[in-house]
């Protein structure tokens, strides 16, 4: 990729010119100018491209570092980090309405599928005895082909009696198959957040290096009535990813 960008002109306050250099590398940035990877201009090159003291420029760098679209390293230049996806955590909370809403094409497939019986933690949270028959099924989810998520999901046979097949028949979408099932809508009743090192597994799932920082999602989503029908264990790579938590969106 070319390590140039388009000249503006120069401000009169260096106060607006670190924001405008920023604004300049980010549209760079976001328009595929810089890839991940890449590294920008120096700040020296900048400094004379703009009319402005190194000073400016680093100050700019560090808003976009802030903004997490670089990562600056004495002696190694700004580097731009992999595009990170926003991923919305309120009342209603769906991968793919999450990413269509940002125009962002999103694919995913079944890993592995069984029917088991309920843990204890697994019975307390869908309201059922342990050792109840439960579809547990592991999924991996593509953000525009980048693998960013993958989940273990747990609901009730007996509710769920069809759900491998309208799994399917959905393309493996957890809404779109409960659709199927005769569930029109859900709400998410709790969703905890944590960070922690990518197993073996999720690593070749998602295509990182293993025991790469991962985001963990444990959600619980029920009828309208709160009635809980859906346990999921979300892990996410945290590189890719922007949690973004909304607690009264729909």
């Amino acid at each position: 990729m070319t390590s140039e960008i388009d000249e503006i002109a120069t401000p009169h306050s260096a106060n607006l010119a670190w924001k405008r250099i920023a604004e300049a590398l980010e549209d760079g940035i976001r328009g595929g100018k810089f890839a991940a990877g890449d590294l920008l201009p120096p700040s020296t090159t900048l400094a004379e491209q703009f009319g402005v003291h190194r000073h400016t420029v680093r100050q700019a760098f560090k808003h976009l570092a802030e903004r997490g679209l670089v990562s600056v390293g004495r002696g190694r230049g700004t580097e731009v980090l992999a595009q990170r996806f926003p991923y919305r955590i309120g009342r209603r909370v769906s991968l793919r309405t999450n990413f269509g809403a940002a125009g962002i094409p999103v694919d995913g497939s079944v890993v592995s599928y069984a029917i088991l019986p309920a843990t204890k933690a697994v019975a307390e949270v869908l309201l059922i005895a342990p050792g109840t028959p439960v579809h547990v099924i592991r999924t991996v989810n593509r953000a525009d082909g980048v693998p960013v998520s993958s989940g273990m999901h747990y609901l009730d046979l007996a509710r769920f009696p069809d759900f491998d097949r309208q799994l399917e028949a959905a393309g493996a979408s957890i809404t779109g198959a409960l659709k199927l099932a005769g569930v029109a809508d859900y709400i998410r009743l709790a969703t905890r957040l944590t960070a922690r090192a990518a197993s073996a597994e999720e690593a070749t799932l998602l295509a990182l290096p293993e025991g790469a920082p991962v985001m963990q999602s444990t959600g619980t989503d029920a009828l309208p009535d709160q009635t809980p029908i859906h346990l999921v264990e979300g892990v996410f790579a945290g590189e890719r990813m922007e949690m973004i938590v909304e607690p009264f969106a729909e």
